[in-house]
């Protein structure tokens, strides 16, 4: 029997569910033997998870009650305890290029003889990503961007007190007309940044690969905003670099949809880290050409309920498939064992 236990997220700005209720209870007609923690964050409640029929687990308890036969859904990193990891693990860890952290995380699943299943490299037979929250991610970027440009975007993003809190303005400036260039437009991520683009009226130009290919940074510099959604899998010259932020230009606003900080695969070298719901926007260069980034690397938890069941629709079935192993799980578990055998190489 395929057995799956859904954990809840120790990121305290994660809301998401990697499976919603409707979905879990496919999953349970189906045959397999499901175990949903609580979760005091989850935008689904525990309670529509056992109406479904899921069995019910306290929170963060996977480490010590769930069975080293299961295997453990999430979505984003784990916690830092416990030190070995037995489990097979499903989650988006984006742990293979290098970035901070993933070689202590890969050791943890060396130590303990588990197993990392990056939903990163759930790939079909062209490479491309079977499951992924990427047209959300695109949209809230670029609605981000556009308040920040309209001088409207706020923080903290969202509050965890029943209490409206104190909300102070990004640093934003009112303006008119503005233009955006999206890179990478023809991916899900793309597609969603174009089209809240479109539904903010903002005019917007589409950038392919060849445009890529052949870099125009000129061309880039000379809209107002700048969104980034291409995911990289070998180093790339970059889009742009600091010393192109001081050239003349109209660019003040970057939307870092990729968030490749910290890796070599990066195309933005332009940040060294993340922004969040706290602090959305950062500085990067100040008067008399004000340049701000966006680089939120959980973007769709912000639509938590959208986002989720959009995903959970196309994991489901895909779940489903590890009873009998598919191609695509094999060449997941192939990209974890490479990466645990390039540990020693990196030192």
């Amino acid at each position: 029997m395929l057995r799956l236990w859904t954990r809840h997220e120790s990121r305290q700005t994660e809301p998401r569910a990697a499976l919603v209720p409707e979905d879990a209870r496919k999953l349970l007609v189906a045959g397999v033997h499901l175990t949903v923690e609580e979760s005091s964050q989850r935008v689904f409640p525990a309670r529509a998870y056992a109406d479904a029929g899921c069995g019910i687990a306290p929170q963060g308890s996977w480490g010590s009650r769930c069975p080293a036969t299961d295997f453990v859904l999430g979505l984003k990193e784990l916690p830092d305890e416990p030190a070995k990891l037995v489990h097979r693990h499903i989650l988006f860890r984006h742990a293979y290029k290098g970035q901070p952290g993933a070689p202590r995380l890969l050791r943890r699943f060396e130590a303990g003889g588990g197993t990392l299943l990056d939903l990163e490299h759930l790939l079909d037979a062209e490479g491309r990503r079977v499951v992924a929250f990427g047209y959300w991610a695109g949209y809230v970027g670029a609605a981000l961007a556009v308040l920040q440009r309209r001088g409207e975007l706020t923080a903290p993003l969202v509050s965890s007190s029943r209490e409206e809190p104190h909300r102070r303005p990004a640093p934003g400036r009112r303006v008119g007309a503005a233009t955006a260039v999206v890179i990478g437009a023809d991916g899900r991520s793309g597609h969603g940044a174009c089209d809240a683009l479109r539904a903010a009226g903002i005019e917007r130009v589409r950038w392919r690969p060849d445009d890529t290919r052949d870099l125009n940074r000129n061309a880039l510099l000379a809209h107002d905003i700048l969104v980034n959604t291409i995911g990289c899998h070998r180093p790339v010259p970059p889009l742009l670099t600091k010393a192109d932020l001081d050239d003349e230009r109209r660019l003040s606003l970057i939307a870092d949809v990729t968030c490749d900080v910290g890796s070599e695969l990066n195309a933005l070298p332009v940040y060294d880290h993340v922004t969040d719901w706290g602090n959305p926007v950062e500085r990067l260069r100040g008067d008399p050409r004000p340049l701000d980034i966006i680089a939120i690397d959980n973007l769709p938890s912000l639509v938590p309920a959208e986002a989720s069941r959009v995903f959970s629709a196309d994991l489901w079935p895909l779940l489903l498939s590890l009873r009998e192993g598919s191609e695509a799980w094999d060449r997941c578990l192939e990209a974890f064992r490479h990466a645990v055998a390039s540990l020693g190489e990196r030192g």
